[in-house]
């Protein structure tokens, strides 16, 4: 770069001295020391310079390969990698219980409670005659009635709750049907009163007993 910097500065002074005229004589002038040197500095380098120059040229570029399996891949492999890197949803312990979430969770378990031995009663009651089991409502009202007071409380409780709070909380699912009660302070409110409505419910059903009036 200096080399060239140089040959224009001096081309560019000898074209002024030429338009100057004959006054400054028609001889070209010399090549300055300076240029001449640098001239004879960079040929020199460039002869220094050559052979490492040719042989890092002339060596082989190396080209990286990818490594090639001969045995097949696994087509399900790929899946299975993506499938560890999904994100797993979290279990419902983790999360701080809330009395709309403790309801969700009591709705769907009571209307599991109140299926299952429905359906397993009435199978146990229509196949009753062929095993020989005595559980018509003869049987099972006179089993019942050798039972303490409390322990009839208790029974009789205990089978209406699941019973009472299906049925009320059902009533508040179909009032969210009908786009009614969605906001915070209604749903806390509503599960609140269906939570004492199922209770109170059960009791009364639990402490119903049948008049026994003298004839």
């Amino acid at each position: 770069m200096l080399v060239i910097f140089a040959s224009a500065q001096y081309s560019r002074v000898n074209k002024q001295l030429q338009a100057l005229g004959p006054s400054l004589g028609s001889k070209p002038r010399p090549k300055p020391l300076f240029y001449i040197s640098l001239t004879a500095f960079s040929r020199q380098s460039a002869r220094n310079d050559f052979p490492k120059n040719y042989a890092a040229l002339a060596a082989p570029i190396p080209i990286a390969q990818a490594a090639r399996s001969s045995k097949p891949s696994d087509p399900n492999d790929l899946l299975r990698k993506q499938r560890l890197n999904r994100p797993v949803s979290p279990h419902i312990s983790i999360y701080r219980p809330q009395i709309t979430s403790v309801l969700s969770l009591l709705h769907r378990n009571t209307g599991l409670l109140l299926s299952g031995p429905f359906y397993l009663f009435f199978a146990a009651y229509a196949a009753s005659p062929w095993l020989g089991w005595h559980i018509d409502s003869t049987s099972m009202a006179a089993s019942f009635g050798t039972l303490p007071v409390a322990a009839k409380v208790l029974l009789k409780t205990t089978a209406a709750l699941p019973f009472t709070f299906h049925c009320i909380n059902g009533v508040r699912h179909l009032v969210w049907d009908l786009g009614r009660g969605f906001s915070n302070k209604q749903v806390t409110k509503s599960g609140r009163t269906v939570i004492g409505l199922s209770i109170s419910s059960a009791l009364l059903l639990g402490f119903l007993w049948p008049s026994t009036a003298s004839e």
